[in-house]
């Protein structure tokens, strides 16, 4: 027990006065004379006993009256947990979450409106003195402020709805830096939420000990959800005019099975497939959808299901693009018929052949594919711009030359650190295994068996790899050296063959495998971009590098075209990185535009943590609290807020000033008044 203004105990010392009196007051007694007082003696004695047993007790009473008095001026109470009432008034700091979860149906509406009433209780409770903050998911600059009570509870009203998603110890951080500017005053941080298993990472907590701060969960009355977490297509290339396959990846929050879900994928806004899905009850299931690639450019599309009354998350947009061609650079000594007959009539590639004697370094950044065929010497200013393309997300191949200057290219090759060719070997050999796992020949083969016909080798040059190489072998000649190695250099690919594209060298060129090995090398050449985003993780965009002139700018601009932003953007290398900066809200397809110019399609999703229905129970919350404590002393000041018995009012009344004893030490004073009237009135001596 503490005192509000414990110098009034001083008054205690008053007891002295009716324990005084008490000791001095001698009555004098008039003597008078019998013949027989034997009788009169035992009258006496009985009646003095009886006398000092009441001035006892008449004592009692007055010295407790006394006690009881100055007591109830000193203000006792009982402090809740380690605090200790401070006379200089609080800095409260209220976070409120405001994320999807919220939506959930409570006792009283929707969690959000019920946590936003009990801010407003938690306001109400304080002094008209004290400052407060106001926090939510967004961190907007205006909730960096302390505002009077009368301008929170206006903040109030503007809570709504947000997709952002802040895990506990970035709540914490960004209220502690607001505190960390007030130094007189109590802080308090209240923390109202529902809790969700995702972002309770108490483990994380960097806490500080001058802050008490009070965890308030809400409880939905429903905590099922059925939601699309994610999709991705089983091929990384997708070709116009191609079969594609879409998984869609399913949840089912739920104690209770789902069937026969409606699952429809909608692109550029057409109806494109159908399917029914069955998911068993707290289980996952992967959907399939199947179709044709029937458009080339930008493609905006989204998969959607049904599902009540938590609808944020039935909806998932991604994007992706079909190349209308794939740009292949042959930079050769001189036209190779092979790699001609390849590609020049394929509509789906725009070949460029270019010559060693005239080369023009401007061609390789905008190309997809570079082939080195067969050319005699790799010099510096070509290995330096080979080096940039491949490092910034080029694909490479290199096939060597019939007469060429192996120091050259191994210079090349070790700028790299990759395997670097050894002197001619005309020793006749095969290749003996094929890496059906390697990407460039999925779904080439339907079985791979021992006796399978591959290529012959008449002469080839060994390819030696580095010490710790990550280099991969696609093919592999009976000695076990590579025939051809992949190799993975920055954000590039880099191929290297160990025999010129030459009939001379082996039967490779002439062979069935030679046409499926390097056609997949230029399909995965297009690098993969991602299908969507999701909001609130700032992630940049990436895009092929784009030159800007005048007063042209980027800008992200909704499909509908119903919003518009303009993204701060960095040019590096080969690539231009876009930050949209969590200026995008809403979850949906956009575009990104140059001028008038589409540069390409780009998706955002909310956020998958608040889909989980999963949270924290009171019980869970204190019982990590008082686990924590046991450890560190500095979570004395963290507790769950208890309003099963009692309104918030008094829940934070007791928190402000713990549980006040005043008026029980009146009520006793008055008891012993009562009672000190009783004994003299009724009670004779």
């Amino acid at each position: 027990m503490k005192f509000v203004n414990p110098y009034f105990l001083f008054a205690l010392f008053t007891i002295a006065i009716p324990v005084i009196i008490h000791l001095f007051n001698f009555r004098r007694y008039r003597r008078i004379l019998f013949s027989n007082v034997s009788f009169l003696k035992e009258i006496k004695q009985e009646t003095q006993k009886k006398s000092k047993i009441k001035h006892f007790l008449i004592l009692l009473a007055r010295i407790l009256t006394i006690s009881s008095l100055v007591l109830a001026f000193a203000q006792p109470y009982i402090p809740l947990g380690a605090k200790v009432i401070n006379k200089k008034g609080s800095v409260v700091s209220i976070y409120i979450d405001n994320s999807f979860s919220m939506q959930s149906i409570g006792k009283k509406g929707t969690l959000l409106e019920e946590a936003i009433s009990k801010a407003k209780e938690i306001a109400e409770s304080y002094k008209p003195a004290d400052i407060f903050q106001l926090l939510t998911n967004d961190f907007e600059g205006k909730h960096q402020f302390y505002y009077t009570k009368e301008e929170f509870l206006q903040l109030l009203n503007e809570v709504a709805v947000s997709p952002s998603v802040k895990k506990l110890s970035e709540i914490l951080t960004r209220q502690n830096d607001l505190f960390s500017t007030v130094k007189s005053k109590e802080k308090v941080s209240f923390i109202i939420s529902d809790f969700s298993e995702m972002n309770f990472d108490f483990d994380k907590l960097k806490i500080d000990t001058s802050v008490y701060i009070h965890l308030i969960p809400l409880t939905a009355n429903e905590k099922n959800n059925l939601f699309i977490d994610s999709c991705w297509y089983d091929t990384p290339v997708i070709q116009m005019g191609k079969q594609v396959q879409l998984s869609v990846l399913i949840k089912n929050i739920s104690n209770e099975d789902a069937e026969k879900i409606p699952l429809k994928l909608v692109i550029n806004g057409k109806q494109k497939s159908l399917a029914s899905v069955d998911i068993t009850a707290g289980s996952e299931t992967e959907a399939k959808l199947s179709y044709t690639i029937s458009e080339v450019g930008m493609q905006n599309a989204y998969v959607e299901i049904i599902d009540n009354p938590v609808v944020f998350d039935d909806k998932f947009y991604f994007s992706y693009e079909v190349a209308q061609k794939i740009k292949v650079l042959n930079i050769c000594q001189s036209e190779n018929i092979y790699i001609n007959a390849l590609f020049q009539n394929d509509s789906l590639i725009d070949y460029k052949i270019l010559n060693i004697n005239k080369l023009d370094y401007s061609s390789i950044p905008q190309s997809d594919f570079v082939i080195i065929d067969g050319i005699k010497t790799i010099s510096s200013g070509l290995e330096k711009e080979l080096l940039k393309y491949t490092m910034n997300g080029g694909t490479l191949a290199v096939f060597p030359g019939v007469e060429m200057d192996i120091n050259s290219y191994n210079s090349f090759l070790n700028a790299m650190s990759a395997p670097v060719f050894q002197k001619l070997d005309t020793a006749d050999t095969k290749v003996s295994k094929v890496n059906e796992e390697h990407k460039i020949f999925t779904d080439v083969f339907e079985k791979v068996s021992d006796d399978m016909d591959l290529p012959i080798v008449k002469s080839h040059y060994p390819l030696k790899s580095k010490t710790l190489s990550s280099d991969e072998k696609i093919m592999e000649l009976q000695n076990g050296e590579p025939f051809i190695l992949s190799y993975k250099y920055g954000k590039g690919n880099l191929y290297i063959s160990s025999v010129p594209v030459d009939a001379e060298f082996s039967n490779f060129p002439k062979h069935a495998i030679f046409v499926p090995a390097l056609y997949n090398m230029t399909l995965f050449s297009i690098p993969a971009r991602k299908l969507f985003y999701t909001i609130g993780d700032d992630e940049s965009i990436e895009v092929k590098k784009q030159d800007l002139s005048g007063d042209m700018t980027f800008k992200i601009r909704s499909s509908e075209k119903k919003f518009e932003i303009i993204p701060e953007h960095k040019n590096m290398d080969m690539q231009t990185y876009i930050y949209p900066h969590d200026q995008i809200k809403e979850a949906g397809n956009y575009i990104i535009k140059l001028g008038n110019n589409d540069i390409a399609g780009v998706s955002f999703n909310y956020n998958r943590n608040e889909s989980v229905m999963k949270f924290e129970t009171d019980e869970q919350i204190s019982d990590e609290i008082k686990a924590a404590t046991a450890k560190s002393e500095s979570y004395k000041k963290i507790d769950v807020l208890d309003l099963k018995s009692k309104t918030v009012s008094k829940a934070i009344e007791e928190i402000n000033q713990g549980v006040r004893l005043w008026k029980l030490f009146i009520f006793l004073s008055l008891v012993f008044i009562f009672a000190e009237i009783a004994l003299l009135r009724y009670v004779r001596d």
